[in-house]
């Protein structure tokens, strides 16, 4: 029973390898930019109010981004007391928005937590890359 476990465990993390390799592979639902997020999680944490987010960020190559220097942003449709809410995670002049800036030259996985104060229930995420105060690609997630 052990070794099957392990063998599922296994086949599940080549899985996700094969899904990795097939994303970075040019596609024809690239933006026009040559840039797209790809793999979008957030999941809830064990803490009441963090969520946990997971992306892969693709620069296409032979496409006009040579390089991508922005910033990650997430817009959030959050539940707050029965009540819907929109949120920017990072706000503006937020402190904490160093965190969120990226140089990518071909492909980047990156992953942390996203704090909701209140005990907010996220609804929605959408991932942006933001270059020069314009989303260059966005991907949502519903959960």
């Amino acid at each position: 029973m052990r070794q099957v476990a392990q063998l599922e465990q296994e086949n599940a993390s080549l899985k996700e390898d094969l899904a990795f390799f097939e994303s970075i592979v040019p596609g024809t639902d690239a933006s026009d930019e040559g840039l797209r997020i790809s793999r979008l999680r957030v999941e809830p944490d064990f803490e009441p109010g963090k969520y946990r987010y997971r992306l892969l960020v693709v620069v296409e190559p032979g496409r006009q981004a040579k390089e991508f220097r922005g910033m990650l942003q997430f817009s959030l449709k959050v539940q707050q007391g029965g009540k819907d809410a929109m949120m920017t995670i990072p706000s503006e002049g937020e402190g904490s928005a160093g965190k969120f800036r990226l140089e990518i030259k071909r492909f980047l996985r990156t992953e942390g937590v996203l704090s909701i104060p209140g005990g907010g229930v996220i609804k929605s995420v959408e991932a942006r890359l933001v270059q020069d105060g314009t989303v260059r690609a966005r991907q949502t997630l519903n959960l």
